[in-house]
């Protein structure tokens, strides 16, 4: 992925395997990243996402839990549809009735469309994610998900360096041929915060 990369980094460490993409990120921040490559872990924090992507970049890489059904830990690589988030009648919704004001309403659709609302430019855009086993509140990963933070952070250091990371079409499921990750390395227990080089 050349020229500017937004990573962001999401989740709420209070909720079990929701907590994925902070993990991801305290990983990245021990990597040495391309230029023009910014981590950042964004938690639950939409607004600041939000009006990071209002900078304008050329490819954009969400790193979040991603239940789709598959076996827990098994690392999906999503290019996801960009549409303008509406409320039940199909009106556009605000800025303040969005989906980021939820807890942990950051799916990627709705942060795509507030990249239109504020006149953002996020490039391409590619979802890193991990299907957890409970994102009910609790702290920690589950083994699973835990084992797969490795893979997911080679998955999105290939993107950035623009490697041979398998990318899948809009709506495919994943980086790794078979949908399932490799789900090597050990338990994401790291310290470590949030990674930019620019």
């Amino acid at each position: 992925m050349p020229g500017r990369t937004l990573v962001a980094c999401l989740g709420n460490i209070f909720l079990g395997d929701d907590g994925f993409g902070v993990e991801v990120a305290r990983r990245l921040a021990r990597e040495d990243l391309p230029e023009g490559t910014r981590v950042t872990d964004y938690g639950i924090r939409g607004m600041h996402l939000a009006y990071d992507l209002a900078e304008g970049w050329d490819a954009t890489i969400l790193v979040d839990a991603a239940p789709r059904g598959g076996k827990p830990g098994t690392i999906y690589v999503i290019e996801p549809v960009r549409e303008q988030p509406t409320d039940g009648d199909g009106a556009s919704l605000s800025l303040t009735e969005s989906m980021l004001f939820d807890p942990h309403g950051m799916q990627p659709d709705v942060m795509l469309g507030m990249t239109g609302m504020l006149g953002a430019e996020a490039g391409r855009v590619l979802v890193v994610g991990c299907e957890p086993v409970s994102v009910a509140e609790g702290i920690g990963l589950s083994e699973p998900v835990a084992a797969a933070v490795d893979e997911a952070t080679r998955v999105v250091l290939d993107l950035v360096r623009g490697g041979p990371a398998g990318l899948t079409r809009p709506g495919g499921p994943s980086a790794n041929s078979g949908g399932a990750s490799a789900n090597s390395g050990g338990p994401s227990a790291n310290s470590g915060g949030a990674a930019t080089k620019e």
